[in-house]
C-alpha cells in the first residue's frame, strides 16, 4: 500500500505526487514542461524529482515515455 504523506520524499516531490495522482484518473501522458507551468517549477526541476517516483512505491507507476520538446511520462495508477 503506498504512503499517503509519502515521508521520505521532498515538498517538491510530493507536488508532483499529488498533481499525478490528481490528474492520472483521466490523463495518461504528461510533459515535464506542463507539469511544471502547473507547479511552478522548470522541466528540469520536474525532471529531476519525478525520478524518485519512479523508484519508490506511491501509488503511481510513471515511465518516462518520449524526448519531444520536454520529456514525456506515461503515468498510471
Amino acid at each position: 500500500m503506498a504512503t499517503t504523506l509519502a515521508p521520505d520524499l521532498t515538498s517538491k516531490q510530493r507536488r508532483i505526487l499529488r498533481y499525478l495522482r490528481e490528474n492520472a484518473a483521466t490523463k495518461t501522458y504528461f510533459k515535464s514542461r506542463l507539469i511544471g507551468n502547473e507547479l511552478d517549477m522548470t522541466p528540469k526541476e520536474v525532471g529531476s524529482n519525478i525520478t524518485a517516483l519512479q523508484e519508490g512505491n506511491y501509488g503511481v507507476d510513471v515511465e518516462k515515455w518520449g524526448y519531444s520538446s520536454s520529456t514525456t511520462w506515461k503515468v498510471s495508477v
